[in-house]
């Protein structure tokens, strides 16, 4: 036996002679074992070739650009070598002469190509022929007459299968393709001659989009297989893409592996492929796959190879193509087959023959097909954004598998970095069982199970096609995504780890700095919850709002409203309590304070600050608390003709908000006017009236009512004032002494008066700033009261309301007791005092009472609220000399009743004239040309009512500038709210589906529930996370729960805060359900300036503002500044992972300007040129 040269060359090779009989001639097989294998390729595919060889007990060695240095497949081979220094990305890959120079060099005996690259280029296999490297696959001179589409096609006509027809030779200039396309008729398509996947490949309907398509073509095959021939022939509209996957020896055995269905597609890429094609018939199948056959003998192919066909809707098939190589959907088949193509590649190029004993295909006979099996290919595409490649890191990783579930991977792992030189593919998920329906649930379940966050991916999309009933039935054809936009409809799923992840993140670096003090866990108390709770709520729905009124009169136990959750956090810590851990004592608080009046938890500031800084939706809190607490009466504060806010509303608004909140759960309104203007109070009382609820009708106390030197507010001032509120219908009489103003002796007195004068029951609220609170409410309770508030004793005294538990001792073993259990109170009381510590950022650093209060006539709610505010001037400082000025302005608007929002006014004007050094002197003078602070300038206009004794007019000319003030009720001057209009912005701005609580917190705080609605986008619902997380981050090391819905939470660990880095960053690093994730935060405090890389984006209303409809490289400009357009015209091209997309005009027009160049990358979405 005389060896070829390349035989005699592998000296060091064991080389093994079978000698098999084939009928009178002797045939001899030359066996040469690899021991080494290089893949001339990337990703997925070099991955496959690596297992492969390792399973057969080869040594691999990876190739990889200089882009590719960090990807997975590079980890994977026993060696692994830089290749294409100086050159792009894809250009690496191309470089046959130092792939082949490498492997030499390294000692390899054969080399693998994978799909796409140099798979297809007959060149390459006979370098390595040449200098005696096993190519694994066909030999040059078969791929010439198959991997060539124009030359496979004559090989096809010369055996007698059917082809479509076309040019049998590469198009040589534009006219030669428009003449065919004038012969054949429109649609034709462009293909490129040396390659497959959809790269270099277009359909073309028209005349006038020829050759544009014809140049695009050549340009993408030419990047994509280093050669830009292109064909064209006639496109069936609406086929099945069949494919039959051969196998052939050296020996001249070929069999079939049977067909594939590669119907689903987009732009000619296959993205689910599925094996048996079931709505074949038996003779359809057969005529197909011995035509597959009869193709691949005519040239003795060896190795793995695809047969591809058109099925026509009348069943007819065409030959279309030959793919020399591996394809990317093989899985499929191997899974139905249980043969190893891979393997099998790898023998075969060995020299062994199919029917060998390594390879065990001894016939035809021997393939059977069981079961069934489907391939999905997950990429990083938008399918929203036209399938549009996305690029980035991933942040999370994490697969489905399980029985009948084969993952193929390829670049997919935490923290790799997709970039855009490469195909898109992630993972190749493979289906197998013994139905159809069953494989495409499996398919289903893990593309579920799959968790990939940082980077967009299709895999919503391939759910929707395999649970589609044209997919299930197996009809689907070529245009089955064109042709059902159903498909698209995907709603994207929010990375609310990363938003989490961010806002820890950014608590960290910028404001805890990692340093996070200990905090207890909180004691909540084990209660068990009655069957038929019953309190004063079941009392008002039985009875309505006159027997409840009723029941109070005959009450002799005096009853007692807590304000923990509403007032005591708003005078203690600015308002900032959560729902979060109100929720969590809520049940408490339903068993063991069952019989408490009412809970005062919702209104007043809490409303805007819950949106403003806590980023929650009040009315869920009123939802929620409303569940867990559904036996005592719910309080809430209304500011009047102010509502929740600061200013006056149109009457609508009143009304609708007091019909709301009535609806969801609130019982008692208690109704204010900031000047005890009790035309400011009519709209509201009225709406509660109408619908059923408890109208409280409240007076505001300021003064001293024992100092009889003081004229403004005397006794029968406050007398007068509740008579007028008894005859507008009110239920209760409330007492709102907001500034702790209130004496014991003076509580006495009112409260005697009051009750001889009134027929209604008398609500008394009051601050313990004074540190007389207790003393107030006792004597008040002698005096004959009926409720009065409190606040749980850790959440009581100072700014805050007197001591509910010490009130409720006081009183046991006498005729007023409460009827409430001090040792109940104190488990939900001791809560509290865990609970706290959390908030004290927000504390006013009040530390006792002081009597001082009496002076400065400061609310409770304020005194809390008014340190910050100083400090956001800058005048923390002065914050002494603010106190004193504000007692002084009270005086120069002619002591007014103090509260919100009128307590507003004083405070801020207080703060303006410290901080342009004004003096009610020199105010006259210096402040002439001086805006004044929108709330004094909306006071003075008469727009929060009209004070007792009327405005200072020489001060109001002053502040108006010669604007006319009003003299009427505001609310009579607004036009009606536009509920519509409202609903309608909200809708197309913010893309929800507004209720009406939604449509009242924008007619309320436009603004701040804008900027709560992009917060909850940017950063998720942060309702659920626990409260020290919320406000102090994590510290290094710590692991804590965010809880994102009932039953579903996050345990996060800060494993290390990094250092600064050049950029200012510091990297996170965290554990989030044992993921390991990784996040930058750009560090304030650094002295690194952050540069705002600002990029313009394209007005997607405007068709004269052209933007990029992917992210990648411009690769080509067509127009210039001051060109003429018509609509559809191409103005530029853009190229991502390997694949071009043209940029078109959306009108005619002019160019106006370009703001971008040629090899610019450009984001999704960003400006690339005006019209005019």
């Amino acid at each position: 036996m005389i060896l070829d040269k390349n035989s005699v060359r592998i000296v060091t090779k064991i080389i093994y002679h079978i000698k098999a009989g084939k009928g009178n001639a002797e045939v001899y097989k030359v066996i040469k074992r690899f021991k080494k294998v290089l893949v001339a390729n990337r990703g997925e595919i070099a991955i496959r070739v690596f297992r492969a060889c390792s399973e057969l007990g080869i040594r691999t060695v990876a190739i990889y650009s200089d882009e590719d240095k960090n990807s997975l497949f590079r980890t994977k081979a026993d060696e692994s070598y830089l290749i294409g220094r100086n050159k792009g990305p894809v250009e690496a890959y191309l470089n046959i002469d130092e792939i082949v120079r490498l492997a030499l060099k390294k000692g390899v005996d054969a080399i693998h190509p994978g799909y796409g690259f140099l798979s297809e280029n007959p060149e390459f296999a006979r370098k390595c022929e040449e200098v005696g490297i096993e190519f694994i696959g066909p030999s040059a001179d078969m791929m010439i007459k198959l991997g060539d589409k124009i030359q496979s096609k004559k090989v096809a006509n010369r055996v007698g299968v059917p082809t479509i027809p076309g040019i049998e030779k590469a198009v040589s200039s534009e006219e030669e393709a428009l003449e065919f396309a004038k012969y054949a008729g429109y649609p034709v398509i462009l293909k490129a001659a040396a390659g497959g996947g959809g790269r270099g490949m277009r359909v073309v309907k028209n005349e006038e989009d020829l050759i544009r398509e014809y140049y695009s073509a050549k340009n993408e095959a030419k990047k994509a297989f280093g050669i830009d021939d292109i064909f064209i022939e006639k496109y069936l509209e609406k086929p099945k893409h069949i494919e039959v996957q051969i196998l052939g020896d050296k020996y001249g055995n070929i069999v079939h592996l049977y067909e594939r269905d590669c119907s689903i597609q987009r732009r000619h890429q296959k993205l689910i492929e599925y094996t048996p094609a079931f709505t074949l018939t038996e003779e359809q199948r057969k005529n197909i796959c011995e035509d597959a056959v009869k193709i691949a003998k005519a040239v003795n192919y060896r190795n793995a190879g695809t047969v591809e066909f058109l099925l026509d809707i009348h069943g007819n098939h065409y030959f279309i193509e030959v793919n020399p190589r591996i394809q990317v959907e093989h899985t499929v088949s191997e899974m139905v087959t249980g043969i190893d193509i891979v393997q099998s590649q790898i023998l075969i190029a060995q020299g062994y023959p199919l029917d060998s004993k390594e390879i065990g295909i001894y016939s035809q006979d021997d393939i059977q097909v069981r079961g069934y099996s489907i391939q999905c290919r997950v990429t990083t595409e938008d399918p929203l954004n036209n399938f549009a490649p996305d690029t980035g890191t991933i942040d999370t990783y994490r697969t489905g598998s399980g029985f009948g579930i084969r993952l193929d991977g390829s670049s997919g792992f935490t923290g790799a970095n997709i970039s855009p030189y490469y195909d898109s593919l992630l993972v190749k998920v493979t289906s197998w069982s013994r139905t159809f329906e069953d494989a495409a649930k499996k398919a289903v379940r893990a593309l579920k199970e799959l968790k990939i966050r940082g980077v967009k991916t299709n895999a919503p999309f391939l759910i929707n096609v395999l649970n589609h009933e044209e997919f299930l039935s197996g009809r689907c054809n070529t245009g089955f995504i064109t042709y059902n936009p159903e498909l698209f409809d995907i709603r994207a799923k929010e990375d609310i780890e990363l938003k989490i992840l961010n806002f820890i993140g950014e608590k960290v670096v910028n404001e805890t700095k990692g340093n996070k003090p200990d905090f207890d866990l909180p004691r909540v108390p084990k209660v068990e919850r009655p069957k038929n709770q019953y309190g004063t709520k079941q009392i008002l729905d039985e009875r309505g709002p006159e027997g409840l009124v009723e029941w109070i009169k005959n009450s002799k136990a005096l009853l007692i409203t807590d304000t923990t959750m509403r007032d005591a956090h708003q005078s203690l810590m600015a308002t900032r309590m959560r729902t979060r851990d109100m929720l969590r004592i809520a049940k408490a608080v339903s068993v063991l304070g069952k019989d408490l009046f009412s809970l005062e938890m919702w209104g007043g500031a809490t409303f805007d600050v819950a949106y403003r800084f806590l980023k929650e939706d009040p009315w869920t809190r009123l939802d929620l608390l409303r569940k867990k607490i559904p036996n005592i009466l719910f309080q809430m504060l209304l500011r009047g003709s102010n509502a929740v806010g600061y200013s006056n509303y149109p009457d609508n608004v009143i009304r609708e908000f007091v019909r709301e909140a009535a609806e969801r759960g609130i019982d008692v309104f208690r109704i204010f006017d900031s000047l005890n203007w009790l035309k400011g109070m009519e709209v509201a009382i009225d709406e509660v009236l109408k619908v059923g609820k408890v109208a409280e009708g409240c007076i505001c106390y300021t003064g001293d009512i024992l100092d009889k030197s003081k004229t403004k507010y005397t006794l029968e001032y406050y007398v007068k004032t509740a008579k007028e509120l008894e005859n507008m219908g009110v239920h209760i009489l409330g007492i709102k002494d907001m500034s702790s103003l209130l004496k014991p002796q003076a509580a006495y007195e009112l409260v005697k008066a009051l009750k001889s004068e009134t027929k209604i029951p008398i609500h008394l609220h009051t601050h313990d700033t004074s540190g007389n609170g207790v003393a107030t409410v006792l004597m008040a309770a002698y005096a004959g009261v009926d409720i009065v508030d409190a606040a749980f004793n850790s959440m009581a005294g100072l700014t805050s309301q007197p001591a509910l538990n010490s009130i409720v001792a006081a009183l046991e073993h006498t005729d007023m007791s409460t009827g409430l259990n001090v040792d109940d109170l104190q488990l939900i009381s001791d809560y509290w005092d865990d609970i706290r510590p959390i908030y004290s950022q927000f504390e006013s650093g009040l530390k006792s009472g002081t009597a001082e209060i009496y002076k400065f006539e400061i609310p409770g709610g304020q005194y809390s609220n008014l340190k910050p505010q100083v400090e956001s001037f800058g005048l923390g400082h002065r914050f002494d000399e603010v106190k004193l000025m504000y007692k002084t302005v009270n005086d120069m608007l002619g002591d007014i009743v103090k509260v919100t929002p009128t307590s507003k006014v004083v405070g801020d004007m207080a703060i303006f004239m410290v901080q342009n050094g004004l003096t009610p002197e020199n105010i006259y003078e210096k402040a002439k040309d001086m805006a004044f602070p929108d709330s004094v300038v909306s006071y003075f206009k008469g727009m929060m009512g009209q004070p007792m004794g009327g405005f200072p007019e020489k001060l109001q000319k002053l502040v108006l500038k010669g604007e006319e003030p009003i003299t009427c009720r505001p609310g009579e001057l607004f036009e009606p709210a536009d509920f519509e209009k409202i609903e309608k912005h909200l809708s197309e701005n913010f893309k929800i589906d507004p209720e009406k609580k939604d449509l009242l917190a924008y007619a309320l705080y436009p603004k701040v529930f804008e900027d709560y609605l992009k917060f909850k986008e940017e950063q998720g619902d942060l309702l659920w996370m626990d409260s020290d997380i919320f406000f102090h981050g994590l510290r290094e090391g710590e692991t804590g729960e965010v809880e994102l819905i009932e039953g579903k939470r996050l345990v996060i660990k800060l494993l290390e805060i990094g250092r600064l880095d050049e950029e200012g960053y510091r990297t996170l690093y965290f554990e989030v359900n044992d993921s390991r994730r990784a996040i930058k935060i750009f560090d304030k405090g650094s002295n690194v300036k952050k540069e705002q890389v600002i990029k313009q984006m394209a007005d997607p209303d405007n068709k004269y503002e052209i933007g990029a409809s992917i992210p990648g490289l411009i690769t080509k400009i067509f127009v210039k500044p001051g060109e003429k357009v018509k609509e559809n015209q191409l103005v530029a091209i853009i190229e991502a992972m390997k694949m071009e997309t043209h940029v078109t005009a959306g009108v005619d027009g002019v160019v106006e300007s370009i703001v971008v160049k040629e090899g610019d990358n450009v984001e999704t979405g960003e400006l690339l040129m005006r019209l005019e």
